[in-house]
């Protein structure tokens, strides 16, 4: 399935357009990141990683999951 990655450095944003219903709880709960008209629509640097992190878990398709990077 075709993914696109997002990251901030502490954390990668997955988002897996199939899997999108587009009920739009990721825009209406941080709408400075999730902007569906910019491209990338996704802008992870305008949210805290707790902040992407709580957003995430809230996304009733499974669309959007997160990664937390760690160092090697």
């Amino acid at each position: 399935m075709e993914t696109h990655e997002y990251t901030n450095g502490d954390l990668t944003v997955v988002w897996m357009p199939k899997k999108c219903i587009h009920s739009a709880v990721c825009v209406k709960m941080l709408p400075q990141v999730y902007n569906p008209k910019d491209r990338p629509w996704i802008k992870v640097e305008n949210a805290t990683t707790q902040e992407l992190i709580n957003q995430i878990e809230q996304c009733p398709s499974g669309a959007l999951s997160y990664k937390i990077n760690t160092e090697k």
